[in-house]
């Protein structure tokens, strides 16, 4: 994670931010790595280590570890942060999931910053929620997601639409896209879902406190109920 600054700007005042990682682990971005950083016991070691804070909600801040091993293994992880001692949890995953329900969502176009076969198992985790990949681009990094411009963004995610496709999802949360959303959902007119969006907006709606920053859509239906 090197976008804690990113996730500050979805959060009102009231609310703090805290974080503990997991260890590094020296290996590019893939499927291997997605499933080294979801291991169960080093998410529950995280999870402790957070406590001392009296969190209301403790989020899994990674998409591909969280959806590598399909929805069984994102219910596990939340689990573990239960055991662990969190009074709530989500993932990135996880948030989307709940994000797609809420909007009745079931045919997207998707964006990644990964590989073709981490790409794969998220087209495999969107199935697992009866939700149809209809249009897909990834950027096959290995590594420094975080230093992509916001205009090879931009250009992939206009790229990525159909007339057909319901939404946008761009994955990965060291992938930023803060200041892309609102533009973009005004050029296409449907909404623009990205992973530390949906991932700081479920903290608070699991906190039942309002949503903050660019992205209508998804804002509306939770303000409105």
């Amino acid at each position: 994670m090197a976008l804690e600054r990113e996730l500050w700007r979805w959060l009102p005042l009231e609310v703090s931010l805290h974080q503990a990682r997991t260890p590094y682990e020296d290996v590019e971005v893939s499927c291997a790595m997605a499933e080294l950083v979801s291991d169960t016991k080093l998410i529950k070691a995280a999870t402790r280590d957070i406590m001392h804070v009296e969190p209301e909600v403790v989020a899994y801040m990674c998409t591909s570890g969280s959806f590598v091993n399909g929805v069984a293994h994102e219910k596990a992880l939340r689990e573990a942060m239960i055991e662990a001692g969190a009074p709530d949890a989500i993932t990135t995953s996880g948030a989307l999931a709940e994000a797609l329900e809420h909007l009745d969502l079931r045919r997207i176009s998707v964006i990644t910053p990964y590989d073709a076969p981490l790409t794969e198992r998220l087209h495999d985790f969107l199935g697992e929620l009866g939700v149809e990949v209809l249009k897909s681009d990834h950027l096959g990094l290995g590594g420094g997601i975080w230093k992509v411009n916001y205009r090879t963004i931009a250009e992939r995610i206009v790229a990525a639409d159909t007339p057909e496709s319901e939404a946008i999802f761009v994955s990965c949360t060291n992938l930023p896209t803060y200041d892309l959303i609102e533009p973009l959902e005004t050029l296409l007119n449907k909404p623009i879902l990205t992973a530390n969006q949906l991932s700081m907006w479920a903290c608070l709606g699991h906190m039942k406190l309002p949503m903050m920053g660019p992205g209508k859509w998804l804002r509306d239906v939770f303000q409105g109920e």
